[in-house]
């Protein structure tokens, strides 16, 4: 453990990594930054990771965030979307297809010039949830530590790319149109507590179940009682920016220096593999949006390899088609713990003799 991190009791360096987090989103909303409540805490996370450590999320409560932005996805999932995603179908496979060949190509040439063990090249570049990737590399015998470190260096990569896109392409009002005020009534505070419900039942239902389970249960569960008028859906900004921030510093607290010193000697080569696949998906954007008639900055958050929930929270800022990205990802998902394994093995057959 760094000296740094014993030199505070623990209430205190979780209070000032608290402000900093506050603080850097605080300053990204000033210059209109998409998704600045991620992002912020992200990176003052990474470098409180890196130059101090000692901090580490628990996981429930990332998990209830992701709950969150489920919810979140939920409240823009209305009959209309859903009739557009079922009409795109062929179009959104085409763009799966693309995607997963894409990704393999970038795997097969970081295993022959990058130095990594082929299996462990495979998941690592593979897009999908994070965690998902790297609990199906553990089972198959990959380092789940460099997996680990590839999946996050890509979804740094991808969300930085991400938001710069979208702020340049002129989308600068970033406040969220789904965001409700907080409750100041009976009626409000029981919509709250309602939607909390969906988020502690989706998330306890399907995170062991599905891949990105605490996710896509909340998205389910939501949406369906939503539009069933079940349950009328509310989340207030506090809440969102609460559960923007966690997912966020639970990113970049996972950046250590131990992962640093197991990855250093790829690390510009796993960079250099992860743009290089983000520029390739923007290619494959340009299509989709040929095909489906839709904005670029849709397109390409919804054919980015990053994750579901970070993409989504990029979509939802920027008022992109929330409904096609969060589709593409999802698909994408799926898709991926599928034919990932075979991808694995097809990738490590290119592996230099050692």
């Amino acid at each position: 453990m760094p000296r740094s991190s014993l030199s505070l009791p623990n209430t205190w360096r979780w209070l000032l990594l608290s402000l900093a987090c506050v603080l850097s989103s605080w300053l990204l909303a000033l210059v209109h930054m998409p998704a600045g409540g991620f992002i912020g805490p992200m990176a003052v996370a990474i470098v409180y990771g890196v130059m101090v450590g000692g901090l580490a999320l628990p996981r429930s409560a990332f998990k209830l965030s992701q709950g969150v932005v489920g919810v979140l996805i939920a409240q823009t999932l209305t009959l209309a979307v859903l009739h557009q995603i079922l009409d795109a179908w062929p179009v959104m496979l085409l763009a799966t297809a693309i995607t997963l060949l894409l990704s393999l190509a970038v795997g097969i040439a970081l295993v022959r010039h990058g130095g990594l063990p082929g299996t462990t090249a495979a998941w690592g570049t593979t897009p999908g949830a994070a965690a998902a990737m790297v609990a199906m590399a553990e089972e198959s015998d990959a380092d789940p530590r460099i997996v680990a470190a590839m999946q996050y260096v890509r979804v740094v990569c991808v969300v930085l790319l991400g938001a710069l896109v979208s702020h340049y392409l002129g989308v600068t009002d970033t406040s969220s149109s789904h965001a409700a005020p907080l409750p100041t009534s009976a009626r409000a505070w029981l919509d709250l507590l309602a939607t909390l419900a969906v988020v502690v039942a989706g998330v306890w239902l399907c995170h062991r179940r599905l891949p990105a389970g605490a996710l896509l249960g909340p998205v389910a569960l939501g949406t369906l009682l939503h539009l069933g008028g079940v349950v009328t859906l509310t989340l207030p900004q506090p809440l969102l920016e609460l559960a923007y921030g966690v997912i966020g510093a639970y990113v970049g607290l996972r950046f250590d220096r131990a992962t640093l010193h197991t990855i250093a000697r790829a690390l510009s080569k796993m960079i250099l593999a992860s743009l290089v696949l983000i520029a390739l998906c923007a290619l494959s954007a340009w299509l989709v949006t040929l095909l489906m008639h839709t904005a670029f900055i849709s397109a390409y958050l919804a054919t980015s390899p990053g994750g579901l929930d970070s993409m989504t929270i990029i979509a939802i800022d920027t008022h992109a088609d929330v409904g096609l990205v969060v589709a593409l990802q999802t698909l994408r998902l799926f898709t991926v713990v599928m034919v990932g394994p075979g991808m694995a093995r097809l990738v490590a057959r290119f592996a230099r003799p050692s």
